[in-house]
């Protein structure tokens, strides 16, 4: 496993837009429904027990959180969208600041989707893709607890999803990934590496400009 990883540390929560921190450097960020284990992909791929926290009641998490790599790189963690049981008002102003971060954040270099390989593609998460196909940006999606399916099943429905992903003219990659036993961590870290750019020189700490 990379080491680079485990140098994540937080530094900032935002609840709004208007609270972001400055917008330079690399980031990647990670979405997914609130029970689709993304804190525990976080925690896995950083090889941290509790870097991202994981809520006892799915959804709670109102806030972006920012973990620093270094000085030009960064993992953003993204409120959990789906069943969470807050007033609806609050759900949609979840959604509108997810969309206005996806469409306005010149740093982002990609989005890692988190889905539950039991439930995958619902209709939040092909809108995210969306949102991210329609800015050029690079989406990855985490099977998660595959383990709870057999191999044979659990490769079936990565092969089924990557298919509907075509048949709806989409543009993502896929993964089988279980933070229990620890599958598909090298895999994500690959696509981490590639968009971090961890074999080329570090970027600029300049703002970026349209």
């Amino acid at each position: 496993m990379s080491q680079f990883y485990r140098q994540a540390h937080y530094t900032i929560s935002a609840t709004q837009l208007s609270e972001l921190p400055a917008d330079i450097g690399l980031e990647v960020a990670f979405a997914g429904r609130s029970n689709a284990g993304k804190s525990s992909a976080i925690n896995t791929i950083t090889d941290h027990k509790a870097l991202a926290r994981i809520s006892k009641t799915p959804g709670r998490t109102q806030m972006i959180n920012f973990f620093a790599l270094d000085d030009s790189r960064t993992l953003v963690d993204l409120p959990g969208y789906g069943y969470a049981k807050v007033p609806e008002q609050m759900k949609i102003r979840w959604q509108q600041n997810l969309g206005q971060y996806l469409d306005t954040r010149q740093s982002l270099q990609g989005l890692m989707i988190m889905m539950d390989i039991r439930h995958p593609l619902k209709q939040f998460d092909i809108q995210m893709i969306r949102w991210s196909n329609q800015k050029d940006l690079d989406v990855h999606i985490l099977l998660t607890k595959s383990d709870k399916l057999k191999h044979g099943a659990a490769m079936a429905t990565l092969h089924s999803v990557l298919a509907e992903i075509k048949k709806l003219e989409l543009n993502a990659s896929a993964q089988l990934f279980s933070s229990l036993k620890k599958t598909g961590r090298d895999e994500a870290i690959a696509k981490l590496d590639s968009w971090f750019l961890l074999n080329e020189p570090s970027p600029e700490l300049e703002p970026t400009s349209e």
